[in-house]
């Protein structure tokens, strides 16, 4: 084949200019700095475990590890002082548990209504607006569970027999705040399912709620499933609102209505402390913080599984 102006062109038969072979500097550095991003993010995990894990040894090499996971009283700061975690841990299980309660049925009703129902227009509205909870600050949050929900709300208008705290309106606070992570997370992985799928469903005969809760939510389940898991470790890690709303108490805790304090309350709370730097109640914070640590990274690996085992490819 030759040009136009009738010379050969060796190399290219074709005539066309090859765009994979052309040098892109710019795109060489976008893959440089990825790259950079990507091994900072396992840096930085590397270096909060390990400014973690030095002085948890030191306190586990004090503390059996057995008496801290099963120990059933929380007194570091006490002269008869006991570190068996699990009045914290039945604290957060509660505001956890709470919080999902509330937020799993409206996130995902949310992302059902904006992915399905919704007008384009109206979903461009309630979207951001929906999102908008999501930015509010979460001392915001904590200081509008302690004096509407808990003291308003619960003791005045339902008459409850709470105390001046409770993990009840932590959690439910929590829960709202936790929304717009399933509601919007959910509502993506819907949107991401093909069209001709709901055409088929209609095709066979199917109402609209047939083929949202039998077509697309299963064929969105994966996505749906890690913005749960997602918002479970949110409610996991939550700070200020348990710290406020909650209470400060580290007891067992038996029931919503009564207060006590999360492993991120205790946190909070001990940090502003007097406590003297290598000291055993000192050390303290990051054992907590290690066990929170492992936690949350045990949720991510559940979320990985769950994610793959249901992942759907179009």
């Amino acid at each position: 084949m030759s040009t136009p102006a009738g010379l050969p062109v060796r190399g290219n038969p074709s005539g066309l200019t090859s765009l994979t072979t052309k040098p892109r500097p710019g795109e060489r550095a976008i893959l440089g700095s990825f790259r950079i991003a990507a091994f900072l993010t396992v840096l930085i995990t590397a270096a909060i475990l390990i400014a973690l894990a030095v002085p948890s040894i030191s306190f586990f090499a004090q503390i059996p590890v057995v008496d801290f996971l099963f120990g059933t009283r929380w007194a570091p700061r006490f002269a008869d002082s006991s570190f068996g975690v699990l009045p914290l841990v039945t604290a957060t299980a509660w505001t956890t548990a709470i919080a999902l309660a509330v937020a799993v049925p409206f996130g995902l009703g949310a992302a059902i209504y904006l992915s399905e129902y919704a007008h384009p227009r109206t979903r461009r509205v309630l979207k951001p607006i929906l999102e908008v909870l999501a930015g509010i600050p979460t001392v915001v949050y904590g200081y509008f569970a302690l004096i509407f929900v808990q003291t308003v709300v619960f003791r005045e208008w339902l008459q409850l027999p709470t105390e001046s705290f409770s993990v009840l309106a932590a959690g439910v606070v929590m829960g709202v705040m936790i929304i717009p992570t399933i509601a919007s997370i959910s509502e993506d992985a819907m949107s991401a399912v093909p069209v001709a799928m709901r055409q088929g469903s209609a095709a066979l005969g199917a109402n609209k709620m047939q083929t949202t809760i039998r077509v697309v939510f299963p064929a969105a389940l994966s996505g749906i499933i890690a913005a749960v898991v997602l918002g479970v470790s949110r409610a996991i890690g939550e700070t200020m609102i348990v710290a406020i709303a909650a209470g400060q108490q580290a007891r067992i805790v038996g029931s919503p209505l009564e207060q006590g304090q999360t492993m991120t309350g205790f946190i909070a709370n001990a940090a502003l402390g007097d406590s003297r730097v290598g000291s055993l109640e000192y050390d303290t914070l990051y054992a907590v913080g290690l066990l929170l640590f492992a936690i949350t990274l045990l949720m991510n690996w559940i979320s990985i599984a769950l994610v793959r085992r249901f992942r759907e490819a179009y």
